[in-house]
C-alpha cells in the first residue's frame, strides 16, 4: 500500500523555502515534490490561507514564507494540509453484528486512537526551526554550504 508524502513532501518545500532569499516559483516547488505546480499551487493555498507562506504574480513572484519557524508545528502544517489519515490499516466492518468483529475492532480501534494521539502530540512539539537546525548541523557536519549539493535533482 502507498504512503501518502504529502505531509513529507510539503515539510520539504517549506524548509527549503526557508534558504533561500527571494519567492520560489510553483514550478521550482514541483520539481522538489516531484508533481504538478497545479497540485503545488492547491497546496500551497492551504498553507497561504493559514498565513504561513504568501505569493506574488508575475514576473519574479512566487512563493514565500510568511511565517515564524520557532512558532509552528509539525502538527500546524498537518492540519493546514486538511488532517490527512495518519494510519493506512484499518478495521473491519462487514459485518457489524460479529461479536469477533467487535472485539477485533474494539481492541484495534483503541490501539490506533492511542497512536494516532501520540503521535499527534509530538507532532506538535517539533517546530520548523528544528528541522532547519537539524538541517544546518547535518551540512555542518558533511562541509558542506547548502542542503542540495550533491543531489541532482536540486532537492
Amino acid at each position: 500500500m502507498k504512503r501518502d508524502g504529502k505531509l513529507s513532501g510539503v515539510l520539504h518545500v517549506l524548509l527549503h523555502m526557508a534558504e533561500q532569499q527571494g519567492p520560489v516559483t510553483s514550478e521550482d516547488l514541483a520539481r522538489m515534490m516531484a508533481t504538478n505546480p497545479v497540485v503545488v499551487r492547491r497546496v500551497m493555498a492551504g498553507l497561504r490561507q493559514r498565513g504561513y507562506v504568501q505569493s506574488e504574480k508575475g514576473h519574479g513572484g512566487g512563493w514565500t514564507l510568511a511565517c515564524d519557524l520557532t512558532k509552528v508545528t509539525l502538527g500546524d502544517i498537518y492540519v493546514a494540509l486538511g488532517s490527512p489519515t495518519l494510519l493506512a490499516v484499518g478495521i473491519r466492518s462487514s459485518s457489524p453484528e460479529c461479536l469477533v468483529e467487535q472485539a477485533v475492532n474494539a481492541a484495534l480501534g483503541q490501539a490506533f486512537n492511542d497512536a494516532e494521539e501520540l503521535l499527534l502530540a509530538r507532532f506538535g512539539e517539533v517546530t520548523l526551526a528544528e528541522l532547519s537546525k537539524d538541517i544546518h548541523e547535518r551540512i555542518a557536519a558533511r562541509g558542506m554550504s547548502q542542503p542540495h549539493e550533491g543531489h541532482s535533482n536540486g532537492s
